[in-house]
């Protein structure tokens, strides 16, 4: 193994220890990643604004403070890809859009500025679909982002690009958005750790926030920003950065009464999990079934758990999530954007955007949520964890939005999506992490869910289950073609 590959192969923790005790440099660490990704991005696409010198540039400055003996920050060093709608002062944002195709933000996101201060070296933007208003990973603008397990296939979105490039080690970790499950979705479909943390742990400004800007103005009751990784570690090391309060973002919680890096220590013994196979009303692929039915018996043989089969009980809340997509939206600005770039947008935002709304439609969405929300709670008081798949079928070809036929029956294009949104309406915590790899060698994810706010138990049984069933050493086939 070169030394590239060696560097490549750490998580974020080892890198930041390393660099810290100089026995690599924040140079030698940016230029392994930058070798990777000049060597796999005519394959995968997952930066569509690559920033090279910028990264190295940080870089040299970080080992000449360390030199110094000046501090650095806890990701002194560390990569990190920042997803195409996250807001980057001085960095192209485009979010996949002709729209925004030269549009560079004046100010940081703030987990941008968090991971910054850190220390992170941000090595581009990761490609996204159009304003993230889908679970794939193309749009009009970029190279569509391919899947390191299967170039064919899609890594899932709408952070995919996060998701490839940290799958194929351009990055030991990056930051995704989840407004329906973006987070989550390229996890699963790419064989990595994935936390959408409690709405509010993780403050959002501009973003879904700044009313300048149609599109990225919208999702503010459903998005969250937070880790993805190669392991849970990884994923508690972020969030101990980019989590707590800001007065940007009136949604945002105070500070937790919990140590983000002692989340990970202890076992789950004795904790009463609920697995829902389908929510009693969801097609899934019976090979993602056996693999997540699998994964959940681990939690009773393996971890000391009572796993019970359950489902919280609600109708198919899929058109409400819609509806609340809409109320949120700026849909006077994003009219006058599809009347400018109609014939260049994606064709399903652009029925969203001109879709009538009535008032009744957007105030039922509003009341189905407060159903589901009640169903849900009810349901937790029963059961410290709830398991279900993160997706009801594994990887599947480029440019589509979705399988047309799931397990036998004819369903609609999102509706792959089926356990990913509703944690979004609800805003519990709730993660994807690897369940297992199909016998194609695709791999498939489970959502570990937890009651409100009870972010430290999510991240506890996601170590625990890493610590039973390892992934980190099983590597994409990109990677030794």
């Amino acid at each position: 193994m070169s030394r590239t590959d060696d560097i490549c192969s750490m998580d974020a923790t080892a890198i930041a220890r390393h660099v810290r005790e100089r026995t690599v440099s924040a140079v030698e660490v940016t230029e392994a990643h930058l070798a990777r990704m000049t060597a796999l991005e005519p394959k995968l696409h997952a930066f569509c604004t690559p920033t090279p010198e910028l990264a190295l540039d940080t870089a040299k400055s970080i080992d000449a403070a360390i030199a110094a003996g000046d501090p650095v920050g806890p990701f002194a060093g560390v990569p990190v890809g920042v997803k195409d709608l996250i807001c980057t002062a001085g960095i192209k944002t485009v979010s996949g859009s002709f729209a925004y195709e030269d549009f560079v933000p004046d100010e940081d996101d703030i987990v941008v500025e968090r991971l910054k201060d850190a220390g992170c070296v941000i090595l581009g933007k990761t490609n996204v679909p159009e304003f993230g208003y889908s679970g794939v990973g193309h749009n009009p603008v970029f190279e569509t982002t391919r899947n390191p397990w299967n170039l064919d296939m899609t890594p899932g979105g709408s952070s995919a690009g996060s998701g490839a490039a940290v799958a194929s080690g351009m990055c030991p970790f990056a930051l995704g958005s989840d407004g329906g499950g973006s987070i989550r979705i390229p996890s699963a479909h790419s064989g990595l750790y994935g936390l959408k943390a409690s709405m509010g742990r993780v403050p959002l400004y501009p973003g879904t926030k700044d009313e300048r800007y149609p599109g990225v103005s919208s999702w503010e009751s459903l998005e969250h920003i937070g880790p993805m990784s190669r392991t849970v570690a990884d994923a508690a090391l972020m969030m101990s950065v980019i989590a707590g309060p800001d007065p940007r973002d009136r949604h945002s919680l105070p500070e937790p009464s919990f140590d983000w890096l002692e989340t990970i220590k202890g076992d789950i013994r004795g904790k009463k999990v609920a697995l829902s196979i389908d929510w009693g009303y969801a097609a899934v692929d019976p090979e993602v079934r056996e693999i997540v039915t699998a994964a959940a018996k681990v939690f009773e043989s393996d971890l000391g758990c009572t796993v019970e089969e359950a489902h919280p009980g609600w109708e198919d809340p899929y058109g409400a999530f819609w509806g609340i997509v809409a109320l949120e939206s700026d849909l006077k600005g994003l009219r006058r954007m599809a009347d400018e770039y109609g014939d260049r947008m994606t064709p399903h935002l652009l029925d969203f955007i001109r879709r009538p709304w009535t008032a009744e439609e957007l105030t039922d969405a509003v009341m189905v949520r407060k159903a589901v929300n009640n169903k849900m709670w009810r349901f937790m008081q029963n059961y410290d964890l709830l398991l279900t798949p993160t997706l009801a079928v594994p990887p599947f070809p480029v440019h589509i939005q979705g399988p047309e036929k799931i397990d036998g029956r004819m369903v609609a294009p999102f509706q792959w999506l089926a356990f990913t949104f509703p944690m979004n309406l609800t805003g519990q915590p709730a993660a994807s992490i690897p369940a297992g790899w199909t016998d194609g060698g695709l791999p498939v994810g489970l959502q570990i869910v937890g009651r409100h706010l009870d972010d430290p138990l999510v991240l506890r049984a996601s170590a625990a289950f890493e610590a039973a069933r390892p992934w980190i050493d099983r590597r994409p086939p990109v990677l030794d073609a």
